[in-house]
């Protein structure tokens, strides 16, 4: 009777600490923290090569206020196996996921890019032009 009066109150006190120490922090569906921040932009991007290489001519033009990030690539670059990389302003995400290489080589129809602020409010589509260096 003693050991099961012992359990009942370890229980009962382990329920009561959970409980104490949770804290209602909101997370979004990716279990991604949701802050109060309203800023939604890209800071910088990248475009990596199959083998991890950047295969920019030169640096990557980032429009805030037209939403487009231009980049020039090296001719000879396979556009469907490349792996884009963007810098978001603190707490923004981006949809889609990228989680490997993604293929550019429809030149006509560019990639895009919604990013989406900390509070999870503001959404800013960006349209990823790659043009080919001339042989």
């Amino acid at each position: 009777m003693l050991k099961n009066i012992r359990l009942i109150g370890a229980v009962f006190l382990t329920a009561i600490a959970m409980i104490a120490c949770k804290e209602d922090f909101p997370v979004d569906e990716d279990g991604l923290l949701i802050t109060s921040r309203t800023q939604c932009y890209v800071s910088n991007f990248e475009l990596l090569g199959s083998d991890f290489q950047t295969v920019r001519t030169k640096n990557a033009v980032v429009d805030t206020v037209a939403l487009t990030v231009d980049v020039e690539v090296f001719y000879g670059t396979d556009l469907k196996s490349l792996r884009p990389q963007f810098s978001l302003v603190t707490d923004a995400k981006l949809e889609p996921k990228i989680t490997g290489k993604v293929d550019f080589s429809d030149l006509e129809n560019p990639k895009k890019y919604t990013v989406i602020s900390g509070n999870r409010q503001v959404k800013k589509t960006y349209t990823v032009k790659i043009t080919v260096q001339k042989p």
